[in-house]
């Protein structure tokens, strides 16, 4: 068996050994609920979200099947299936939902999203509703507390990365673009990096955002949120904005060539602009830039950093992996000098672990890689347009340490697992531990 078919054969079945761990607790909780009871269904939605909150889950999913309601919690980027409701339940709960965020119970056909009340949650809480085959589907995300996650010491970036960062965040103008995927971590960033400023500005600089929609509300900002269909969009938005004096403008997300332009516009007229890009490296943000016809010489003068990042779930510290890891080693055949990998299966002593849930994973660690578009030989490829691989091999070659390089790092250095770089970042070179 491959070494990544075999990773996968090994994650499902460790995936299903954890479910029942995450889900004793919340069946046990539901098991004290009287159905009889009035407020029963608001007792559910309120159990649902303390106990996914307790489990560290970022996002719920009530997802309707043809025979139940199904419930998911989304923790360290990972989902688990926690339970099922009866699916004449299901309309109930979704409508609870509907009331605590504002939105109207009354129409099932549309999608809708909204935030829920100060009155029901201490926290910020999004909910969104899509109506599907089955009945509607309801998402909700549970932001970080308050206190968690605010400023850029607290992400835990590399180190260089970090101090690199700070130093452009000084700047009085250029583009920051924070890249990676969908659940990478680029929101929670782009937040601290404008606490940051407006903690060392002490209100010297006038910060405003442009965001759709408005994530986290950030004290000292003047945040804005898009409105598509009233002709408020990005790129209007933005254009507008600049008019207001800001000093620095953070746009949400980056998504047509319009924001893109004016963006950079912003840029080279004295602003300096945070924003996020969708891109799976630093070397695909520019070659993305470019396909959306950015000029090159645009991208060359307006541009200051491109950071892309992951997240990785973290090796839990309480049980070291042991309750549901399998790690990569390096094995030497007894009749041969030859070496071969292969995935060890934890102790027999298998333990169940209340810190991560049995899941060996618990928290999630940030590789970054920062991408310098004034080195010599990048800002050559950037006017040539040259493709990402060249790219990406010439800031490599200029110093910059690439996502893949962090992650054979952190499994080396015991923080993660092989298998979950997989998940991530697929199949890399990772130098393995070895076993006798």
């Amino acid at each position: 068996m491959s070494k990544l078919l075999e990773s996968q054969f090994l994650a499902r079945r460790k995936h299903i050994m954890q479910l029942a761990t995450l889900a004793a607790g919340f069946v046990e909780e539901l098991g004290r609920l009287s159905a009889n009871s009035d407020d029963y269904v608001p007792s559910i939605v309120t159990l649902l979200i303390d106990q996914a909150r307790r489990a560290r889950a970022s996002d719920i999913h009530l997802v309707p099947t043809e025979s139940a309601l199904v419930m998911q919690w989304r923790i360290d980027g990972v989902l688990h299936s926690i339970a099922g409701f009866d699916r004449d339940l299901a309309p109930r709960v979704v409508a609870r939902l509907k009331v605590i965020s504002g939105l109207l119970t009354y129409r099932t056909d549309v999608p809708q999203e909204g935030r829920v009340s100060r009155e029901f949650s201490r926290t910020e809480v999004r909910i969104t509703t899509f109506p599907t085959l089955h009945g509607e589907k309801a998402a909700i995300r549970l932001f970080a507390e308050n206190h968690q996650l605010q400023t850029l010491t607290q992400l835990g970036l590399p180190e260089e990365v970090e101090s690199e960062l700070r130093s452009h965040l000084a700047a009085t103008a250029g583009v920051i673009m924070l890249t990676g995927p969908s659940g990478s971590g680029k929101t929670t960033t782009a937040y601290a990096c404008l606490r940051d400023i407006i903690a060392d500005s002490v209100g010297t600089r006038c910060i405003m955002s442009l965001e759709d929609p408005v994530e986290v509300a950030v004290d000292g900002a003047t945040q804005s949120q898009v409105r598509p269909s009233a002709g408020f969009d990005l790129a209007t938005g933005l254009r507008s904005l600049m008019r207001q004096d800001p000093d620095v403008i953070f746009v949400g997300e980056i998504r047509d060539p319009a924001t893109a332009e004016a963006a950079f516009q912003a840029a080279l007229t004295g602003h300096l602009v945070l924003t996020t890009f969708h891109a799976g490296n630093s070397a695909e943000a520019i070659t993305r830039l470019l396909e959306m016809q950015i000029e090159p010489y645009l991208i060359r003068s307006g541009l200051r950093t491109v950071i892309c990042q992951r997240l990785l779930r973290r090796i839990c510290e309480n049980c070291h992996g042991l309750a549901g890891d399998f790690l990569l080693v390096q094995t030497k055949s007894p009749d041969s000098e030859r070496t071969a990998d292969k995935f060890a299966s934890p102790p027999a002593h298998r333990i169940a672990c209340a810190v991560c849930g049995s899941t060996g994973y618990h928290g999630r660690l940030v590789l970054a890689e920062m991408l310098n578009p004034n080195s010599p030989e990048v800002a050559k490829a950037i006017l040539n347009r040259l493709d990402a691989p060249e790219v990406a091999r010439l800031a490599a070659a200029s110093g910059m340490q690439t996502l893949s390089q962090r992650a054979a790092n952190a499994v080396t250095n015991g923080e993660t697992t092989y298998e979950e770089v997989l998940r991530v970042l697929g199949a890399i070179n990772v130098p393995v531990k070895t076993q006798p």
